[in-house]
């Protein structure tokens, strides 16, 4: 599977927006609440949706369902302009009542589409495992070329995952020096 730099972008973002609303300032998890408050917010959030897809696409946090994984992972090699219309995607993806409400909203701003895509797409690289195993044919003969491709696939992907891991607790560090504190060595 390869990822466009697009989504390894928006995937680091996400993961990020998912971190700051997982737990407040006592260590409490408190995500399940600020979702729920953010869902109340469609309305402003709209607003957002082509800026920062990321920050409005964690209100579909846990609302779809994925029927078709290939083509799933074929649309997180698309740059942003290049994604397909919701209408074909939507076919292989369920959603949840409450997504589905969510959903209708989105589809009538400007841009919503392609913005629910996005969101689709963010919200099955969350859910994607870390280490998934290589598919394997249903015939006798395996084919370790396949094989192989999908093993340097996962180790891309994990990669991307670990430089992006970094990159953003750099950018924290840094952060946090500019705001007068000392960097933790």
């Amino acid at each position: 599977m390869s990822i466009s730099p697009f989504f390894r972008h928006l995937r680091s973002a996400y993961q990020s927006e998912m971190e700051d609303l997982t737990f407040d300032s006592d260590g409490r998890d408190v995500l399940r609440q600020r979702l729920a408050d953010k869902r109340k917010e469609i309305s402003f959030l709209l607003q957002m949706m082509e800026l920062c897809p990321e920050m409005v696409a964690v209100i579909f946090h846990q609302g779809f369902r994925f029927q078709q994984p290939a083509q799933m992972d074929q649309l997180l090699g698309l740059e942003a302009d290049e994604l397909p219309d919701w209408g074909g995607l939507a076919e292989g993806i369920e959603m949840t009542p409450w997504a589905s409400e969510l959903a209708q909203a989105v589809l009538k701003a400007p841009g919503g589409e392609w913005f629910l895509t996005v969101a689709a797409a963010l919200e099955y690289m969350a859910g994607k495992p870390a280490a998934a195993p290589a598919m394997q044919d249903d015939s006798e003969e395996s084919d370790d070329a396949g094989a192989n491709e999908d093993a340097d696939h996962q180790e891309d992907f994990d990669a991307d995952e670990d430089g992006d891991e970094r990159a953003s607790k750099e950018a924290g560090a840094d952060w946090l020096v500019e705001q007068g504190f000392d960097r933790k060595d």
